[in-house]
């Protein structure tokens, strides 16, 4: 992978453990709401489409505009207080940046939270471009988050590498025609991200190093 150019990572469950800040908005919504709590298996299991798309199995659909400004305002302070870098991430960002690698985010996350999540925890530095669901008509696993982001930098797909964790991030990178490496440990089992056969599949984010060697 020695003329890779741009490395394009998911958010949450690739560099960022926001799972208890997630669990901890739902459930405020759920009492809030007087609706029932729900495990951090089942809302682990819900995250990766967009904060409307982890709601709406769970609200009825006359509260989910409700449901959403109440998620929403939670999470700005849920994030600060439950998220957490994945170890060694950013001494990773460092050295690809050494490498004069261009980085990019995409993420299904609004981008007023990805933001919080990317300044709270020091690493937007590091990022050339960030690009998330609210900006496109259609999030990942759809591949135009990952076709915008390449065309802003003017490369070819395959000076292009796609890190993320769930089975959407497997079919998003596929259907941009772009190598993908998925980390095992977000929401997605191993048995199912290799059914979408990525180009590989790592037990720790650190060990993308020896890829771009």
């Amino acid at each position: 992978m020695r003329n890779i150019r741009l490395i394009i990572f998911d958010l949450d469950g690739t560099l960022i453990d926001a799972y208890r800040a997630i669990e901890k908005s739902f459930n405020f919504v759920m009492r809030a709401l007087g609706l029932k709590l729900r495990s951090p298996g089942i809302i682990r299991r819900s995250v990766g489409w967009g904060d409307v798309f982890l709601l709406k199995p769970f609200v009825p659909k006359k509260d989910l505009a409700c449901a959403l400004k109440l998620y929403r305002n939670h999470h700005k302070q849920s994030l600060v207080r439950n998220s957490r870098l994945y170890p060694k991430v950013r001494l990773l960002l460092r050295r690809i940046k050494a490498k004069r690698l261009k980085l990019a985010v995409a993420s299904n996350r609004p981008t007023e939270f990805s933001l919080i999540l990317l300044k709270h925890l020091g690493i937007l530095r590091y990022f050339d471009y960030v690009l998330c669901g609210d900006k496109l008509k259609k999030g990942k696993p759809h591949p135009e988050i990952l076709n915008r982001i390449i065309r802003r930098f003017k490369l070819k797909k395959d000076q292009v590498l796609y890190v993320g964790d769930m089975i959407i991030d497997a079919q998003a990178g596929k259907r941009a025609g772009v190598r993908t490496i998925i980390v095992t440990g977000g929401s997605s089992s191993r048995e199912d991200i290799k059914k979408e056969k990525p180009a590989k599949i790592i037990g720790n984010i650190t060990q993308l190093v020896g890829f771009i060697s």
